[in-house]
């Protein structure tokens, strides 16, 4: 089993006192979803970057299959904010891409991007130029993109906040219904708490200044999902809404005053 791991990470800017992240301890197993949780400026993008090897901590270190890492490599795919596509190339080339550079035979290339295109669902656009795209379908190709690659772990940084409420629900199930059927772990940032309680089954929880986590949870409402049940209905659930209400409440207090709230 794959286990991408944080020990004990630390990480100060240059001429600032206050740590960016402290004493961060993170373990990512194979086949899960987690979710990071936090007001801005709580480290979240930070500590996707040290995980994904853009980013080196002032001290600990990241684990892969209990190896330490120092830089990327094709175990671990991002999907950006910004999608951060190529727009001279088309949805097929950009998807393809990393696949050119490392020399596949065009055929295969194509073989392989077919593959992915049906399994995200853009077939019907894939000579389309990037400009062309909504939003939601300019995410799916970076998604799209981050599969290609077959990392066993997907980090994904706040990749719907641009999206209308529709768009991002859609882009949810997507996340989930890969979950389900590639068993790949995903990790992922955001601000919104509906979608941090959908999409993990550890849900870990962040306060600003200094970094650091300050509670995990354990949660099932994507299990419940794969066992069939809809999204609509899971958060329509008096479970997920209280739970919902209950973050808010914590994450508004600890915003305003600094400290640990307990839910």
């Amino acid at each position: 089993m794959s286990v991408l791991a944080a020990e004990h990470l630390h990480l100060t800017f240059p001429k600032q006192t206050v740590p960016v992240l402290q004493d961060i301890n993170l373990k990512i197993e194979d086949g899960t979803l987690t979710v990071i949780l936090g007001e801005s400026g709580c480290g979240k993008t930070t500590l996707l970057n040290i995980l994904a090897g853009f980013q080196k901590p002032s001290s600990g270190q990241i684990k892969l299959d209990h190896e330490v890492v120092t830089a990327p490599d094709a175990r671990r795919a991002v999907v950006f904010q910004d999608h951060a596509l190529l727009p001279w190339l088309n949805v097929s080339e950009n998807i393809g891409f990393a696949l050119q550079l490392k020399g596949l035979k065009a055929q295969e290339i194509q073989q392989q991007v077919d593959a992915i295109l049906k399994i995200v669902g853009l077939s019907h656009v894939a000579q389309a130029n990037i400009w062309e795209l909504s939003g939601g379908m300019k995410q799916r190709v970076g998604i799209a993109r981050a599969l290609i690659s077959h990392a066993a772990f997907i980090l994904l940084d706040e990749p719907f906040a641009a999206l209308d409420a529709f768009t991002r629900e859609t882009m949810q199930q997507l996340v989930l219904d890969l979950w389900i059927e590639q068993n790949k772990s995903f990790f992922l940032i955001t601000h919104d708490i509906e979608e941090a309680l959908l999409l993990s089954n550890q849900l870990v929880l962040m306060m600003a200044r200094p970094g650091k986590i300050v509670e995990t949870l354990k949660l099932d409402f994507a299990e419940r999902y794969k066992q069939g049940e809809s999204i609509r209905t899971i958060k329509s659930d008096p479970k997920f809404i209280q739970l919902r209400e209950q973050l808010f409440e914590r994450l508004r207090v600890q915003k305003q005053t600094g400290h640990e709230v307990a839910v």
